[in-house]
């Protein structure tokens, strides 16, 4: 808008958090100014659950990495891929542990959900689950968007039967919306998770750190937690940077982060009165 292309106008480098939309058009004003510009967009988090996952630690790790916020996080776990030995136990657990979470309403003393933040938001998770249910999606738990005095409201919803033909397997939803897809072999766990314009951060749940680094290191990403969701938010000084459509310039976080916010200038002293031998005369 005009308040940010006002103060493109008057600094030296641009640190940027928003839609790609926008980072786009942040990316461009900077260009013209020929200052630096860092940008972190938006996500579609995959979560990989291997068959040697504890999954009680698994399901409550991704329930919060789905829903904190209202799912309203760059960073919130968009897309779920279990083995497809393990997603029945799965799904069911993840249902059961979502059935215990409410609406912070009336007051957020009441709950853990909050409201949906604007009215075009809530049409982005309505139009995700009507898309998702036309083509097949089943509905495990939630699966709507309620008013509430004048808010806008989703409860958190288990999807089932979903593809990427789905706007909600390929679209940042921005809500508590927790889509579960089974995979048969590592490959195509990987392949469907890097399959994605994506790329900030995501999360592996094995039964040991070995067994997920070696998922997690094939995942075009700028940061994985192991056997959590949410880690790389709250480890500040750990540089992570965003992939493809997820950002651009850099991590904001870490130490090497400090000094993409400095100029450096070089001092060349001569410390002695001597001529140079190139000088003319």
């Amino acid at each position: 808008g005009d308040t940010g292309a006002a103060l493109i106008e008057c600094v030296d480098l641009v640190c940027f958090t928003g839609s790609v939309a926008t980072g786009q058009k942040v990316a461009e004003a900077a260009a013209r100014h020929f200052i630096p510009a860092f940008l972190e967009l938006g996500g579609k988090d995959p979560a990989i659950v291997l068959d040697s996952a504890d999954l009680d630690l698994a399901t409550s790790a991704i329930l919060w990495g789905s829903v904190v916020n209202a799912g309203q996080s760059c960073l919130s776990i968009e897309r779920i891929y279990v083995a497809e030995t393990i997603i029945e136990p799965f799904v069911e657990q993840l249902v059961e542990k979502t059935h215990h979470l409410n609406l912070c309403y009336p007051s957020p003393a009441d709950g853990e959900i909050g409201p949906i933040i604007t009215e075009p938001q809530a049409e982005i998770i309505k139009d995700h689950l009507q898309d998702a249910v036309q083509k097949g999606a089943v509905v495990c738990c939630g699966g709507g968007v309620e008013e509430l005095d004048g808010g806008l409201w989703c409860r958190p919803t288990v999807l089932t039967h979903v593809n990427h033909l789905m706007k909600v397997m390929t679209q940042e939803t921005f809500g508590p919306i927790m889509p579960v897809m089974p995979f048969s072999t590592l490959e195509e766990a990987v392949e469907l998770a890097n399959d994605t314009i994506y790329g900030l951060s995501a999360a592996v749940f094995a039964g040991s750190e070995a067994e997920a680094l070696a998922v997690a290191s094939r995942l075009d990403v700028g940061a994985v937690s192991i056997n959590d969701a949410g880690l790389t938010a709250l480890v500040h000084e750990a540089e992570k940077n965003s992939f493809k459509f997820s950002g651009l310039g850099g991590s904001r976080m870490g130490p090497a982060a400090l000094k993409r916010f400095m100029r450096k200038k070089a001092f060349l002293i001569k410390t002695e009165p001597v001529r140079d031998p190139w000088w003319f005369r």
